[in-house]
């Protein structure tokens, strides 16, 4: 763009020059009708050679600050893409720091079981299975029929088990049976998942004589050769009774929030 606008100078030099030539060698008597001959032709001339060449070099500064500004554009982006990048990993040391700590918890938690630590992969939770996968297998000693918890609570038991993950039945699946110990009932009763529920578990098989509180805590009973005693499962959210006072039933709050459920251990000895 320089030497096009250096070109246009030299042009209007020459022109200039060539008009001095001319004027030069015309007498003086007809001087004046040949300067505003020249006046009027050459002025517009040179006024739009001028005007070009300020446009070329206006363009050129324009161009310029484009370049600069596409620059530095670029520049920003690339910033802008390594924060996010530090932002994203900063997130991931976050999440497996509050992972670590959660399993130590847990092992702290129950340390009297031999356990492995897993967490969640996959949720299947609908009316007609609530299931999840874990991230431990049979490299890891995982089986089929080992308890599962996390650090509310109960979760369920282990049904299949890979290499490297392991399906787990929980006890809000309308297939799971675990046997539990309310606070104030001496007899153990049996606690079902529901069909459209995720919250509670129902327990059936009450006896008549037992008082049953809102609040009241349940844990495993021990007894089906799954579960060991003692382990949390929830509270007592109500009591419904019916006609017939033996089939009366109630419903008990899970400790576990199953849509969040992230950490588990798997006992793999009592």
């Amino acid at each position: 763009m320089k030497n096009r606008a250096g070109l246009i100078g030299i042009i209007i030099t020459v022109v200039i020059l060539i008009v001095v030539v001319i004027v030069s060698n015309i007498s003086t008597g007809n001087l004046s009708f040949i300067e505003g001959a020249v006046g009027t032709i050459f002025v517009p001339i040179q006024n739009g050679i001028v005007f070009l060449k300020n446009k070329i070099t206006g363009n050129e500064q324009e161009n310029s600050d484009i370049a600069s500004l596409q620059q530095e554009n670029q520049s920003l982006k690339e910033e802008n893409s390594k924060l996010q990048e530090q932002v994203r990993e900063l997130e991931i040391l976050k999440s497996e720091n509050n992972t670590l700590k959660e399993y130590v918890n847990l092992k702290e938690q129950y340390s009297e079981y031999t356990t492995v630590p897993a967490y969640v992969i996959e949720r299947s939770i609908s009316n007609y299975e609530k299931v999840v996968v874990i991230n431990a297998g049979t490299d890891d000693g995982v089986q089929a029929n080992m308890p599962v918890i996390s650090e509310s609570g109960l979760v369920g038991y282990v049904i299949s088990a890979t290499n490297s993950t392991a399906k787990v039945q929980t006890i809000i699946d309308t297939a799971s049976n675990v046997s539990a110990n309310i606070s104030n009932v001496q007899d153990s009763v049996i606690l079902k998942g529901t069909l459209n529920n995720t919250e509670t578990v129902r327990a059936t098989y009450i006896p008549a004589d037992s008082t049953i509180l809102q609040g009241d805590q349940v844990v495993t009973s021990g007894l089906g050769g799954i579960y060991p005693k003692g382990i949390l499962i929830g509270t007592v959210k109500s009591v419904v009774n019916t006609q017939n006072e033996a089939d009366r039933y109630a419903e008990i709050e899970v400790a576990t929030d199953f849509s969040r459920l992230e950490t588990v251990l798997v006992i793999t000895q009592n």
